[in-house]
This record gives C-alpha cells, structure tokens and sequence, in this order.
C-alpha cells in the first residue's frame, strides 16, 4: 500500500519560492496542489504524492531556497476533510458548534486542520490561507460543543509549544446570520 502524503514549503520571496517549486517538481514523482504568492509578499507551494518522494521534493525545495524558508509541514495520511476545506468545498448542513483556529502561517494553518480532523468527531468547513490575512490562516469546523473543544485544546497544546498559534475559539450554538456569512 502507497502511503500519501501532502508537504508544504512557505518562502519570504516570491522569486526564490518559484525557482525552489521548480526544484521540488524536479526532484521527485510528486503533483503540486498549489503555487501561489501569498500575502504579505510570500510565496507558498504544497504538493502531494508518495511519503518519501514528498519528503525528497520538500528537501530539495529548501536546499535551493536556503535561508528563505519560512514555514515547512509534511502531513502522512492527511483527513479526508483536508483537501475540500482547502478549496472551501466542503458540505455543511448544519453547525452545531463553530470552531476557529487562528495561525501565524498558513503552514501551520493546514497542520491544525488535520491534527484537529484527526483529534475528535468534528468536520473542516474551510481554510483561510495568507491573503487579505497578513501571511496567518484560519480554519473553521464543526461539531458537538464538547468535540469542537477537544479538538481545539488539542490544536491549542501542540501549536502553543511551536509558537504558531494566535488564538482558538469555540462558538456553542453560533448565531444564524453569522452562519450565513461563513457558509
């Protein structure tokens, strides 16, 4: 069985994040998800593939962009709500709870998502990723009052100890008009 794995490198320049997205996509069998700058005036690539080609393409990336590496992750087996939160496609229907994660970089963004996927019975609505947010992200998910907040301590202790986190917070029973700002 093929492990897959998602990996993700954050530069503080633009031109040095696409010449080192060239050496990842050449150094190893891997897709990229999204190129893109971001703001304020970075820029972010993740790719997806095999765990040891992801790994491979990832040191490669820093290599060539030595010294402009912001923020890094590789994630092994990533929650199936990661991609759909990315691409703010996922399926609500109802939101008991809301939870938000907020993060320095949009690396440790996406770290939260799947560490707070994987931490309770709570679903990813959406990624908020660097632009018009100054380079931090945010996540959205929902859940029971009690998981949302599990999963959010979770998130809480392992990010605190990096220095990535801004702030968590639970909203039990969010107010219908907010709901239809964020869906």
């Amino acid at each position: 069985m093929i492990k897959k794995a998602i990996g993700m490198l954050e530069f503080r320049s633009i031109a040095k994040g696409i010449e080192a997205t060239d050496v990842m996509l050449k150094a190893s069998q891997v897709d990229i998800i999204f190129a893109q700058p971001t703001c304020p005036g970075k820029y972010a690539s993740m790719i997806i593939g095999e765990v040891s080609a992801v790994k491979n393409s990832l040191n490669s990336g820093k290599r060539a962009a030595e010294g402009y590496v912001v923020d890094e992750f590789i994630i092994a087996n990533p929650h199936q709500d990661l991609a759909s939160a990315i691409t703010a496609t996922t399926e609500i229907t109802q939101i008991n709870a809301l939870g938000i994660i907020e993060t320095f970089s949009i690396s440790s963004g996406i770290e939260a998502a799947d560490i707070a996927a994987k931490s309770g019975a709570v679903q990813l609505i959406e990624i908020r990723l660097a632009k018009g947010l100054g380079g931090k992200a945010y996540v959205l998910l929902t859940g029971e009052v009690s998981a949302v907040h599990a999963s959010l301590e979770n998130c809480k202790n392992i990010l605190m100890k990096r220095g990535n986190l801004v702030e968590v917070v639970t909203i039990a029973a969010p107010n219908s008009k907010l709901i239809e700002r964020i869906l």
